[in-house]
């Protein structure tokens, strides 16, 4: 079969025109020492590469034949020709580095379990997407996101989560950081320069929030939830449904206060799928639609790579936040959120989610009962965290233990913005571990914890 130059490669050769077949022979190894061709990768045919620099093919042919035989390039019959890789024969796939983790057993909060993926559902609606979608589909998309999406999404979230969902009013973000920072902006547009988070709080969204010009306070949190007469910011984000990262439920008395307070509320519902122990808590905003932003994701209920996020907003706040998502210019694939809109359309996201509670429920329900006998966790029974309280001085002795039992684990403390008498303590999450390596990674654990006793 003929060698078809227009299915090559591309790639750049520092190569002296007047060098000759040496002088493509000196570029071609350099950009193999220097690691611009790498090992294991396919590079130009011998036609492309005669094209590209102007010289015979045949004068390419006898370079990569030197190449070859000092061992720089591996050539085979009827196959591409391959940067050489030791160990590898001329037909192997591009070696992929892995990432050297700094653990071996994740325990990290907020995390859900990857292999838990639905792969087949969602190749499956991706299939279904890509045969049906119109060719518009592939052309720039729309500024709030998939019309279709947006649709679904309403009926979804007003049927699972009480939440008040106007298409109209719903926009699609690439994932709830990209979200908090374009809403930032919005707001600090419409004179809203100060915005109040839970005390403690996840330290990244207050810094990127900080980020799109608002100024950040904390606002203490109790046993029911944010303490609202402490609230003194025309902005809040909160957690209400399961509080991150104490996990406590914010009572109904402070719900009705809080959406009286004639602040903005944003409302956090990151992991509203997963109660365990009694019914589902109703989402905020429906208590005041025009009040309260609505945030969902689809991070913990399918995975944080599909950067997918959205926003259910007030009528006042829809374009601004438009205008200031087109002010940043970024925006997420149109296909992912096709493919979501099908699994929850189909009934297959639905099924997912209840596969994904039995199995959050079950590890929770493992991780309580290995605990060590000092150690009771706090929160409801949601989610995929729970927090231990430790002394402080078992605490600051956390990350040593977590080295030598290679578990990753986060503290409680760096969550505070205010300094706290006590405020040491893990927050433990167990969904981002394999399913079937869960029982070694708990027995780790625990020892690490009993490690840490008084």
């Amino acid at each position: 079969m003929a060698e078809s130059w227009s299915s090559s490669v591309d790639a750049h050769l520092d190569w002296d025109p007047g060098s000759g077949r040496t002088g493509i022979a000196a570029a071609v190894r350099a950009a193999i020492r220097d690691g611009r061709w790498r090992p294991g990768a396919v590079v130009p045919s011998t036609r492309a590469l005669a094209h590209d620099l102007g010289v015979a093919r045949g004068t390419v042919t006898r370079v990569y034949a030197d190449l070859a035989a000092e061992g720089y390039l591996q050539t085979s019959q009827g196959a591409p020709t391959r940067v050489a890789t030791a160990g590898a024969s001329p037909q192997s796939a591009p070696p992929m580095p892995a990432a050297e983790p700094a653990h071996r057993w994740s325990f990290l909060p907020g995390r859900p379990d990857p292999s838990m993926f639905p792969r087949d559902q969602w190749l499956a609606a991706t299939r279904r997407v890509l045969a049906n979608a119109p060719n518009q589909v592939f052309d720039y998309s729309e500024a709030r996101g998939s019309s279709v999406l947006r649709a679904t999404l309403s009926a979804y979230l007003g049927r699972s989560r009480g939440v008040l969902a106007d298409p109209a009013r719903l926009v699609v973000f690439s994932g709830y950081g990209h979200a908090i920072h374009v809403l930032g902006r919005a707001l600090r547009g419409l004179g809203i320069a100060e915005t109040a988070f839970e005390d403690p709080s996840l330290g990244k969204y207050r810094d990127i929030c900080a980020a799109s010009g608002q100024r950040i306070v904390g606002v203490p949190v109790d046993g029911a939830g944010l303490v609202v007469s402490e609230l003194d910011s025309p902005a809040a984000v909160v957690t209400p449904a399961h509080q991150f990262p104490l996990g406590v439920t914010m009572a109904p008395a402070r719900r009705t206060a809080l959406v009286d307070s004639g602040a903005v509320v944003v409302e956090d519902d990151y992991d509203g799928e997963f109660r365990f122990d009694r019914q589902q808590v109703g989402a905020l905003q429906a208590l005041a639609p025009e009040r309260v932003v609505y945030a969902g994701t689809a991070s913990k209920s399918l995975a944080p790579s599909l950067r997918l996020a959205w926003l259910v907003l007030p009528r006042f706040l829809v374009d601004p936040v438009v205008a200031a998502l087109h002010e940043l210019g970024a925006h997420p694939p149109l296909l992912p959120q096709l493919a979501l809109a099908d699994l929850i359309s189909s009934g297959a996201y639905d099924r997912h989610v209840r596969r994904c509670r039995l199995e959050y429920r079950a590890r929770r329900d493992r991780l309580v009962a290995a605990l060590p006998a000092h150690l009771t966790p706090e929160g409801i029974s949601a989610g995929l965290h729970l927090v231990l309280r430790l002394p402080s001085a078992a605490a600051a002795a956390v990350p040593a233990a977590a080295r030598r039992h290679s578990v990753g684990v986060e503290l409680l403390s760096p969550m505070w913005l205010r300094p706290v008498a006590e405020p040491g303590g893990l927050v433990v999450g167990y969904g981002a571990t394999a399913r079937n390596a869960f029982t070694p990674a708990l027995a780790a654990l625990v020892e690490m914890l009993t490690e840490l006793s008084p």
